[in-house]
């Protein structure tokens, strides 16, 4: 047997040296030293020795299972260095290489109009209001003249969530919370910028989705001149100096009396095209002097106080802004689009 031991042992460092990678060391770790391995099958043998042959035999069996397992371990210590100086070589960094540049953003042309009409009305001292997307029925209609069976309500098909939750359909409702927080103090001179959500079908000019910044003027002696005074000196710093815009006779309940705005075509400056269908003017906002209602719900004797309100959609301005001709580039997220204006 202890031939038979010598033998296994010189055989196994003869195979080892020639493995060539650590799958087949296991293979023959496996092979001579597994629990079906050759050093088992002899040892098996070791019950027919006799009392004083088994420590012998088993002592060369120890000298020959350590070999085996130095030698495969200083085999798998030699192809884990050489996998890791391989790797190393791989993934070499040349510091020298020049860095790759980093694709720099933008902020979105939706954004960038809302900064601007922002710094606009701040430079006026207004200050910004915000309020929560999803609005109580009574902060959306009834506190702005819109009862539940107003007729108006049809004008804005809304997302209901419950009988008295919905995605406001308006930044109004800021108004009216600024109005009760204000308690009756003036003056108020707010701008409301945000989202707001209608169930309209998408196409070139609508969105369900789309953003709007109303505005709120609340003091004593507010007359429909500083309205108009209001918007035009906003109209010539967001389009240019040229600018002018026209009032006509509309409806909104929540104000009395109400107007539609319009600025002078940007595209031919007034003299008519195809842009203005030939009249010179392109309607831009709506807006009018707070309704009396309005004010006393909100807090306000109408007696003493007078106020005006404006609303614009932050789309249509950017649109008319940059000749944007499809309200759905802006929210297509196309790189090529919104490249354009990272120069702006």
């Amino acid at each position: 047997m202890k031939e038979r031991l010598q033998a296994l042992r010189a055989e196994a460092l003869e195979k080892l040296q020639q493995v060539k990678d650590a799958n087949n060391l296991n293979e023959l770790r496996v092979k001579f030293l597994g629990k079906k391995g050759a050093l088992t099958e002899i040892l098996r043998g070791m019950g027919g020795l006799s009392a004083e042959e088994r420590p012998l035999i088993g002592q060369v069996a120890n000298e020959v299972r350590g070999a085996i397992e130095q030698y495969i371990e200083e085999k798998q210590e030699a192809f884990q260095r050489e996998e890791t100086e391989r790797r190393l070589q791989a993934e070499t960094i040349d510091v020298t290489l020049p860095g790759r540049p980093m694709a720099q953003g933008a902020a979105h042309p939706l954004q960038k109009v809302i900064q601007e009409i922002e710094d606009i009305f701040i430079g006026m001292g207004y200050t910004v209001a915000e309020g929560p997307e999803v609005e109580h029925d009574y902060y959306n209609f009834e506190a702005l003249n819109l009862p539940k069976d107003h007729p108006a309500r049809d004008m804005q098909d809304s997302f209901y969530i419950t009988e008295e939750l919905l995605m406001r359909t308006q930044t109004s409702p800021v108004q009216v919370r600024t109005m009760e927080k204000m308690k009756g103090e003036v003056p108020v001179k707010i701008i409301c910028p945000g989202r707001v959500y209608r169930r309209d079908d998408d196409d070139a000019t609508h969105s369900f989705m789309f953003h709007q910044i109303e505005g709120l003027v609340i003091d004593k002696n507010i007359r429909m001149s500083d309205l108009k005074g209001t918007l035009l000196q906003f109209m010539r710093e967001m389009f240019g100096a040229h600018m002018q815009i026209r009032l006509r006779p509309s409806f909104f309940p929540f104000t009395e009396p109400s107007t539609e705005v319009d600025v002078t075509c940007m595209k031919c400056g007034g003299s008519g095209c195809r842009i203005c269908k030939q009249t010179g003017w392109i309607e831009i906002l709506g807006a009018g002097m707070v309704h009396p209602r309005v004010l006393e719900m909100g807090g306000y004797d109408p007696e003493n106080y007078t106020g005006f309100a404006f609303g614009m959609g932050v789309e249509r301005i950017a649109m008319l802004k940059y000749g944007v001709d499809d309200i759905r580039h802006f929210y297509t997220n196309d790189l090529r689009f919104l490249q354009q204006f990272a120069r702006m």
